[in-house]
């Protein structure tokens, strides 16, 4: 038994290293990799409504739809900030054409609601063909750390988990109305303030990072393509996705293995994502 555990071991990890040399240079899982470009006809002169625009990804989203010829709706708490994004946005319908909703998710239903009937009476009560939900407090809608556990992030990692679960429900619901629901689930992006610059916590790590430029193209790409949920991230984060959700034993036994070291590395604002912390000291109890 113990012979054949080590040979199980030995050859998930020459997996774990072929995967991780064979796609070093992918930022997306198999499926995304492969339509390779957006459809444009899905987006020139539709209506696409973006929460958190007024900066980091959303504001790139807004930037990148608004060159394809989409519609814009803008959200965000901040409406001098989009007002800001509006003006550097160029295509087919902006920036004159750009609607500017200012918006709080936490606003209660009511105001949701109200915000919902200005939304879809905007172009001629055109309604809204593509829904973005980028808003949140931290970090935009999912993550890697809604596919797989994030020791040091138990809490995040928890909400991101309910999240895939609604939405992936919510498709189900609805896909038989002709609503597409698209999750995506990035890992390490290189953000930025609405100034541009980068976030003091990418400086502070040396980890590899999607850009945001990446990022929000390839969230345009799957939602074109209609794919129900995408990851977008470097390696090692996406070979580590592949097993927890394709060989959950060995993925299980590699968070395990690696997590007491990534809430050390987390606490020094260290690489969370570096490979070496498989082969991290053990400190004495």
């Amino acid at each position: 038994m113990v012979v054949v555990l080590v040979v199980f071991i030995s050859l998930f990890l020459l997996l774990f290293l072929f995967l991780s040399i064979k796609f070093a240079t992918a930022d997306g899982d198999f499926t995304l990799m492969s339509k390779r470009s957006v459809k444009r006809d899905q987006i020139e002169d539709k209506v696409v409504w973006i929460t958190g625009a007024s900066r980091g990804i959303g504001e790139v989203l807004a930037k990148q739809l608004a060159n394809l010829g989409a519609k814009l709706i803008i959200s965000a708490r901040n409406e001098a900030e989009l007002e800001r994004v509006k003006k550097q946005l160029t295509g087919k319908h902006a920036p004159d054409g750009v609607k500017v909703l200012p918006l709080d998710l936490a606003s209660g239903e009511d105001c949701l609601r109200d915000a919902v009937e200005k939304a879809e009476s905007f172009f001629l009560n055109a309604g809204v063909d593509f829904m973005i939900h980028n808003a949140a407090i931290e970090r935009p809608m999912s993550s890697a750390a809604g596919k797989t556990p994030a020791p040091g992030q138990a809490v995040y990692s928890a909400s991101k988990h309910a999240l895939n679960g609604y939405f992936h429900t919510l498709r189900s619901e609805l896909y038989q109305k002709g609503i597409r629901v698209t999750i995506v689930c990035p890992g390490p992006i290189e953000t930025s303030t609405g100034s541009g610059a980068a976030s003091s916590e990418n400086k502070a790590s040396s980890e590899k990072r999607v850009s945001s430029e990446r990022c929000a193209e390839l969230t345009i790409v799957a939602a074109t393509h209609c794919l129900k949920e995408v990851w977008i991230s470097y390696q090692p984060v996406l070979t580590v996705m592949y097993l927890v959700q394709y060989v959950p034993t060995v993925g299980y036994w590699l968070m395990d293995k690696i997590g007491g070291n990534r809430v050390e590395a987390a606490a020094r604002k260290g690489n969370t994502y570096s490979i070496s912390l498989l082969f991290g000291k053990k400190k004495a109890s």
